[in-house]
């Protein structure tokens, strides 16, 4: 029976994938309280050029600001849908140490993340030499540093430099996000396809789903408007007050 929605991997695997990332949402959503959205502290005085130059209101630029948290969390789990969308690809499975993902007659090795920046100096080091392990362990094999989304179409031996050192080997590879599809997949324009059909694998995943398992908004504006009435602060004052009281003269908020 033909698949809906791509070609390498099973209709059923792509919604499996979907709803992984789904809970995601849902995980980091319900667990930005008023505690973890203070965790690293709110730029205040960014917020405040924020609500002037840009015109908002204090409870929309809370809500933005937290929606960017949300956002980072969220960013962080988009790779690990690539990870396990690829892994249902046929005879290639997701691995939980050493690389991650391979191929099941151990010829090719992924290490996988998101974005080009995502990985710098001593990281990169460290991902070269476990390739490297790999294809020395097994040879005859390639390594692959992947990065979905890059600043080019790449395929091509990678060459590091890393504290005047280099480090190249024939047998490892970066690749950007559209080549790694196509040599997973043998098909030319895998990642268009997943592209493309995701809209519509989405709204059916959403359909099927039950109910009540929909995302439930954070509590953390919930609980800094609940404190405001009882202050009588402003919402920028009370955030200002939580986050900052200890400093000199900010007590008297």
């Amino acid at each position: 029976m033909a698949n809906n929605y791509v070609n390498f991997i099973s209709d059923e695997h792509l919604i499996k994938c979907i709803d992984i990332l789904y809970n995601s949402y849902l995980k980091a959503k319900e667990n930005l309280t008023k505690e973890t959205f203070y965790k690293n502290k709110i730029d205040v005085i960014k917020l405040t050029f924020d609500s002037k130059f840009n015109e908002i209101s204090e409870e929309d630029l809370i809500n933005n600001e937290i929606i960017r948290q949300v956002d980072k969390t969220i960013t962080n789990h988009i790779g690990t849908f690539h990870e396990n969308i690829l892994s249902g690809i046929k005879n290639f499975e997701k691995l939980p140490t050493g690389c991650d993902i391979k191929s099941n007659d151990n010829k090719i090795f992924i290490e996988l993340k998101n974005k080009f920046n995502t990985v710098k100096g001593e990281d990169s080091r460290s991902i070269f030499i476990k390739l490297k392990e790999l294809t020395d362990k097994n040879p005859g094999s390639k390594g692959y540093y992947a990065r979905i989304l890059d600043t080019k179409k790449t395929n091509k031996n990678w060459e590091l430099s890393y504290k005047k050192v280099k480090y190249k080997d024939p047998s490892i590879y970066i690749i950007s996000g559209d080549e790694l599809y196509k040599l997973m997949t043998k098909e030319e324009n895998a990642l268009f396809q997943l592209y493309k059909i995701l809209p519509k694998a989405i709204d059916d995943y959403l359909k099927s789903i039950e109910k009540d398992k929909t995302v439930k908004e954070n509590s953390a504006l919930d609980e800094i408007s609940s404190e405001t009435e009882k202050s009588k602060r402003t919402i920028l004052d009370q955030i200002t007050f939580e986050n900052y009281s200890y400093y000199l003269g900010f007590d008297k908020l």
